[in-house]
């Protein structure tokens, strides 16, 4: 066994191995508006219940590790003292993941990640319409744990409204763990699904995707393709070229036979394969293809 203290290591390191031992997280999907009204979509995996009388939820945005910066959640929550806490199930995952990208002050990420923004009861932020559960919430407090690169920021926060999908209770109104199918977070790149296990999204850092906005609506109303399909879509940098597109097609004869078919809906399929697979690129090409 190796034993390790935490000043030896850089803070990079450190955040892995304490993300990757403590787990499964679960995520709080925060939604908050800034002093302009506009709203903001985020998740963090620093999150849990901490009381039910009242009732406390607590998440922490911490500074970035690489630069010392704050995120856009946090700067919200101290300026309106309001949030909304929705909660993330499989359904929702990749376009959640997507939201996730470090898009510019004043972009709005349930537009870019193809969201339904619901307007609240008690609190101005709004909920994400496909979460199951939203969870209204005033800030109660917020504590500062440091002014370092990863210093976490807790924000404490009382739940003054709750709102639940029926389908996701069973026969007595309780909320049922397999209907309900929640995920959490792992270290690096990898989720765990209640009922399921692991699996790998990959994680929309260092680049920015183009998201789901940007899909064509042919694309986002096809019946193919579900929310996750589109917010892995959505995070990819830049679309194929037509040279790229055309050299691929000549490479692959799979791809060529769907094409001659003339069948959009084949060509689809076609390239949902490729998206079960996370070959996104290829996804791409075949739906752009002609």
């Amino acid at each position: 066994m190796i034993s390790i203290d935490p000043k030896d290591i850089s803070s990079a390191k450190l955040q892995g191995y304490l993300q990757s031992a403590v787990g499964p997280r679960p995520i709080a999907f925060a939604s908050t508006i800034d002093k302009n009204g506009v709203p903001n979509l985020s998740p963090f995996s620093f999150f849990n219940i901490f009381s039910a009388n009242p009732p406390i939820l607590i998440f922490s945005p911490a500074r970035r590790v690489r630069d010392n910066t704050i995120k856009h959640t946090l700067i919200n929550a101290e300026a309106t003292r309001e949030v909304v806490i929705n909660v993330v199930n499989f359904d929702i995952v990749q376009q959640t993941s997507l939201s996730s990208s470090e898009y510019p002050d004043g972009v709005n990420e349930f537009i870019k990640a193809g969201f339904t923004a619901l307007p609240s009861v008690m609190v101005k932020p709004y909920r994400v319409a496909q979460s199951p559960v939203q969870f209204e919430c005033k800030v109660n407090e917020i504590i500062s744990l440091g002014t370092q690169g990863g210093a976490g920021n807790l924000v404490i926060c009382e739940v003054l409204k709750m709102h639940i999908s029926e389908s996701v209770l069973d026969e007595n109104g309780a909320i049922d763990p397999v209907k309900i199918d929640l995920v959490s977070r792992m270290g690096g790149n990898w989720y765990s699904r209640a009922n399921q296990g692991l699996f790998e999204v990959a994680k929309p850092i260092t680049t920015l995707g183009i998201g789901v906005d940007q899909i064509p609506n042919f694309i986002k109303e096809s019946s193919i393709f579900d929310g996750n399909d589109l917010g892995k879509l959505g995070n990819i940098e830049a679309l194929p070229t037509i040279e790229e597109i055309n050299i691929f097609v000549k490479q692959n004869f799979a791809v060529k036979g769907v094409l001659s078919s003339d069948d959009k809906l084949k060509q689809f399929k076609k390239a949902k394969e490729y998206l079960d697979q996370n070959d996104l690129d290829s996804a791409w090409k075949v739906i752009l293809a002609k």
